[in-house]
Parts: C-alpha cells; structure tokens; sequence
C-alpha cells in the first residue's frame, strides 16, 4: 500500500477507534500514543504517514531502521522511533545512537550493554521491560514471575531510563488476561508506560489500560516479507 489517501484513511480510522475504546473506557484520548509499525516497509510509504501527521514509529530491527530511518530523522526531527524488536547486546551501541525509545530490554545482559553505551554516548532514550506474558519458550520477555526483581535491576544497578512495560500475547490466547498482568506488574512497580496491543487487539488493550498501541498492518496494509538473508536485528 503507498497511497497517501489510503495511508491517511487508516491512519484517521484507527485513531477514531482508539477515541472510542478511551471514551468508553472513561480514559482521555490523549492518554494512547499510536505506534504505527513500519517494519518492512520502505522509507517512501514512511513518509505518507508522516505527511498524514503522524509522528511515532516502531521497528523490529536495528539494521533494517538503519537503512532507511536517518534520513528520515534528519529530514523530519519530531519524529519519535521505537525499537520494538528483539534486541541482541552486539547491537546495544546501535539501537542507543538511532532510536528514542527501546521497548524490548529483557534480560541483564541487554540493560548492561544498554547502560554502558548510554553512557559512552551521552545519549539515554527511554526502557520498557518487555515481559513474556504467555511463558512462551520461542518468544523474548521476562517471566512475570522474575519481573519486579528485573525491574529492581534496571532501576538499582543499571540506571536505565526504565519508563515501563510491553508485551506480545500467544497468538491463539485471549489477550484481555495478558493486558490485565501486565498492568498489574506495572502498577506494583510504579511504572506509568504499557506499551501493549497490536492491530487485532488495541481497543481491548485500551480498555485494559495501555498508554501505547503497535499497530502496523491496519495502517499500512499486509507486511513486506523480509529477505531471506537478512539477518535479526
């Protein structure tokens, strides 16, 4: 899809359906920030949702964004770019140098490196802790159950920016029981940020509190397949 009404078209539908979900959860709409997904798609598609206002994005790899986010950047500096992937600690300087918020971060290896570049590059973008809501073996995240002492780590001996929580519910679960556990790590730990729902689930995860929805394929259409030899972020 790279048609600008169309790209503006989805972009207005789904932010009216967040209105909705916050209006009935007696939440206000500028409460939900719109993470438009761009993952697979190029710079071009890129920039008719900018043109169509809007202004937060998220990537799922580090050498993907690479390749097409700082020009980008450089051209439109309001823009906000989320790291929304797994991230690997031999891409940690990377991911500090290009993205603004890095939503992934599970596992001390990860916040180690984090914290070190931060450092070396006098450049600090916000932390969520991404937690495994679903116990899925094949799938990045703390465990609930070693959540709060994650936390504790990245706040104590890290010194992240840590701003708050994500995750991605199984595929074939009710995510409604995934968003409510979430949001309850987060309040027990005092943390504001739930970065959680995606293009089959937002609304209920507005219902359920969250403060940022993923959402790509309702905006920009089917995802481009990645290149066989491309390599994970």
């Amino acid at each position: 899809m790279d048609s600008q009404e169309d790209i503006a078209r989805n972009l207005a539908e789904v932010r009216s359906q967040i209105d909705a979900a916050c209006a009935a959860a007696e939440r206000p709409a500028a409460a939900v920030t719109l993470v438009a997904v761009s993952k697979t798609h190029g710079a071009d598609t890129i920039r008719l949702a900018i043109a169509a206002g809007q202004a937060v994005f998220g990537e799922n790899r580090v050498q993907e964004a690479e390749g097409k986010w700082p020009g980008l950047k450089q051209a439109h500096p309001d823009v906000v770019l989320h790291l929304i992937g797994p991230l690997q600690s031999n891409k940690a300087s990377n991911a500090v140098a290009l993205f603004d918020v890095i939503e992934t971060v599970d596992r001390p290896k990860i916040a180690r490196a984090l914290a070190r570049e931060m450092d070396k590059q006098g450049r600090r973008p916000d932390v969520l802790i991404q937690v495994n809501t679903g116990e899925e073996p094949q799938k990045a995240g703390v465990l609930p159950a070693e959540a709060d002492a994650f936390i504790q780590a990245c706040r104590d001996d890290f010194a992240l920016p840590l701003r708050g929580l994500m995750c991605i519910p199984p595929i074939d679960e009710e995510p409604a029981m995934h968003f409510a556990l979430l949001r309850q790590i987060a309040e027990r730990n005092g943390l504001g940020v739930l970065s959680m729902g995606m293009s089959a689930d937002y609304e209920t995860a507005v219902q359920f509190g969250a403060t940022r929805v993923r959402v790509g394929t309702a905006i920009f259409g089917a995802r481009q397949p990645y290149p066989a030899t491309t390599p994970a972020a």
